[in-house]
C-alpha cells in the first residue's frame, strides 16, 4: 500500500499529481495550519512570456487556525472574476484555451466560502479531468492521535492506513528520515519530478507553473502524458 500526504493547494504544479497518481491513498491535509507563505489559495500562471502570480484573497483571522476554519474574503467573488480576466488575457490563444477555460470558471466560482473546500473541490475536479482513480482522504475523517507533529504524524497516519510505502515530494528530503520510517516498516520514497517542457507560445520555456499552464498548452489528454515523467528515489 502506497500512500501520501501533502497540504492543499490550489491549482498546484504538475508534481503535485504526479505524487497523487503514483500511490494507492492519497491523504490530503485539512487540519493543518493555514500560513500565507504557502500555496493555499495562490499560484502562478505565465503572462507575457514571464511568471505571475494570482492570490484568491482569505478572510483576516487568527494566524493560528487550520486550513479548514479559514474563510474566503467576502470581496473574493469580486477579485476571482479578476483572476478569470487576467487568465482569458494571458491564454486566449493557447491552443487549449477553450476547454480549459470552462473547465477552469465554476471551479474559481464556486459558492462555497470555506478555504479547504474551494481548494478541494478543485483538486478533486482535476484528478478526474486526468483520470487518476487514486483514493483521497481527508486528514481529519481519520481516527488518529491528530495533536501529533510532523514526522510522527505522518507514521501515524501511515500505520493506520496500513501503508508499506509513504512517497514524499522531492522537497521533503530535509524533513523526514528514512532510520524512523524503516523502524515502523514503512519504506521512504521521494518523487522528483523529471524536467517536462513544452512550447509555450514560442517564448522562453517558464517551468513548474500552475497546471493550469499545462492544460492550456497540452490540453487534458496532453496533460496526462506528464503523470509518469518522474523518479522515485
Amino acid at each position: 500500500m502506497k500512500v501520501a500526504i501533502m497540504q492543499p493547494y490550489f491549482f498546484p504544479y504538475i508534481s503535485y499529481f504526479q505524487l497523487i497518481n503514483a500511490v494507492d491513498k492519497f491523504v490530503v491535509y485539512d487540519n493543518i495550519q493555514y500560513t500565507k507563505k504557502g500555496w493555499f489559495s495562490r499560484n502562478r500562471f505565465l503572462l507575457n512570456g514571464k511568471e505571475k502570480l494570482f492570490t484568491i484573497p482569505i478572510k483576516k483571522d487568527s494566524d493560528f487556525l487550520d486550513v479548514r476554519e479559514r474563510e474566503l474574503a467576502g470581496n473574493s467573488i469580486k477579485e476571482r472574476k479578476k483572476i478569470l480576466a487576467q487568465l482569458e488575457n494571458a491564454y486566449r490563444k493557447a491552443p487549449y484555451f477553450q476547454e480549459t477555460f470552462q473547465f477552469l470558471k465554476p471551479l474559481f466560482l464556486q459558492e462555497t466560502q470555506n478555504l479547504f473546500q474551494f481548494i478541494y473541490n478543485s483538486i478533486i475536479e482535476v484528478t478526474e479531468k486526468l483520470e487518476i482513480d487514486t483514493n483521497i482522504i481527508i486528514s481529519s475523517k481519520l481516527p488518529i492521535k491528530h495533536e501529533l507533529k510532523a514526522e510522527e504524524k505522518v507514521i501515524e497516519l501511515c500505520n493506520y492506513l496500513k501503508a508499506n510505502t509513504y512517497i514524499n515530494s522531492i522537497g521533503g528530503k530535509e524533513l523526514y528520515r528514512k532510520e524512523q520510517f524503516n523502524e515502523n516498516d514503512i519504506h521512504l520514497k521521494f518523487l522528483q519530478s523529471n524536467p517536462i517542457k513544452y512550447s509555450q507560445f514560442k517564448e522562453s520555456f517558464v517551468p513548474w507553473l500552475s497546471i493550469i499552464d499545462l492544460f492550456m498548452f497540452n490540453g487534458f489528454s496532453g496533460t496526462k502524458k506528464f503523470l509518469n515523467e518522474y523518479q522515485l528515489i
